[in-house]
């Protein structure tokens, strides 16, 4: 399987997934002209799946390094089968409610706040369950993105918008989803040899196994969580799976793309874990909010019309991200 070398690499990864996960909504967007987020949704899990069985049977079963997929997937205990499993319904209970705040308040909301909350209560759940990481410089910029989101908080209320109460339901729904996606991370690492991908330690997983099982385990929950949402949606009439399979093959290609978009970014923030650490890998990866704020602000005009001070706002939020950020990388290199 191939395996990441250095430091440098691996924090290179992580932007790129910073970048993935903070992109995916544009295609919620782009299907929400026609298409209900519930119905997208199951073809954004679908493009998970294709995406994670590509991987697989690619860079987790070519070269030397490591566990080949087929031998890993053999070998792997129940526990870390299970750990997985429970990190993909975690997950999947967290973003379908995220998913609902980004149709009700917007991608510069939903994002910075939910996914800016699951940096923050993530990062301490993932350092003290495997502490690597100087963490002055980690928790300093963990303070820096909290005033981030306070930042974004403040912005989203100043921000006059004709549908008050969608808009309100949607900033309690990021909140609730950013507290569940929180805890998603470390089920999954637990189910990894952290510090040896080489030669993994028998009956753990290598990081291409852990996605793998990761990504069943948000396939088999959304039979339950996304067909509840479709009979009980947080906004309007519910949704049938009539509805789904009448859908045109181009509206079914963006969700798909956004599951394979999601995943490329997931893969890259497990197969970095080894040499950036948990808490700095998955740190570094939600540092989405800002990528998907700056697409809900310039592309998606989210805040036309705000007031100068809205304004001010959103550009200290831009601010104490990349700064934050920063901060996290220098923690891992210290």
């Amino acid at each position: 399987m191939y395996i990441v070398n250095s430091y440098t690499l691996a924090v290179i990864f992580c932007f790129i997934t910073t970048i993935c996960w903070g992109s995916w909504g544009n295609t919620q967007k782009m299907a929400s002209k026609n298409w209900r987020y519930e119905l997208y949704y199951w073809d954004y899990t679908i493009g998970i799946l294709l995406f994670v069985l590509l991987l697989v049977f690619t860079l987790g079963s070519f070269g030397s390094g490591g566990r080949s997929f087929s031998e890993d997937i053999q070998q792997l205990d129940n526990q870390y089968i299970i750990s997985a499993l429970i990190g993909g319904v975690i997950f999947n209970a967290s973003n379908i409610l995220l998913s609902a705040s980004v149709s009700m308040a917007g991608m510069a909301v939903a994002f910075p706040l939910g996914v800016g909350l699951a940096l923050v209560l993530g990062v301490f759940v993932n350092y003290f369950s495997a502490p690597k990481g100087d963490p002055f410089w980690l928790f300093g910029g963990v303070i820096l993105i909290v005033i981030a989101i306070i930042c974004n908080g403040i912005a989203a209320g100043k921000n006059k918008k004709e549908n008050t109460g969608s808009n309100k339901k949607g900033i309690i729904l990021a909140a609730i989803a950013g507290i569940l996606m929180s805890f998603f991370y470390r089920f999954v690492a637990a189910a990894m040899d952290l510090n040896n991908f080489e030669s993994p330690t028998p009956g753990m997983a290598t990081p291409y196994t852990a996605f793998f099982i990761f990504a069943i385990g948000i396939f088999l929950s959304n039979f339950f969580f996304n067909t509840l949402v479709m009979k009980h949606p947080f906004v309007g009439s519910s949704v049938s799976y009539k509805e789904y399979f009448a859908g045109k093959i181009s509206t079914h290609m963006v969700g798909i793309l956004g599951g394979c978009i999601w995943g490329l970014g997931t893969a890259l923030s497990y197969i970095a874990a080894e040499k950036a650490g948990t808490a700095i890998s998955y740190a570094l990866g939600q540092g989405a909010p800002m990528i998907a704020a700056l697409w809900g602000v310039f592309i998606w005009k989210e805040f036309i019309g705000s007031s100068k001070s809205t304004n001010r706002l959103l550009g200290v939020m831009f601010i104490l991200f990349v700064i934050g950020l920063s901060f996290i990388v220098l923690s891992g290199g210290s």
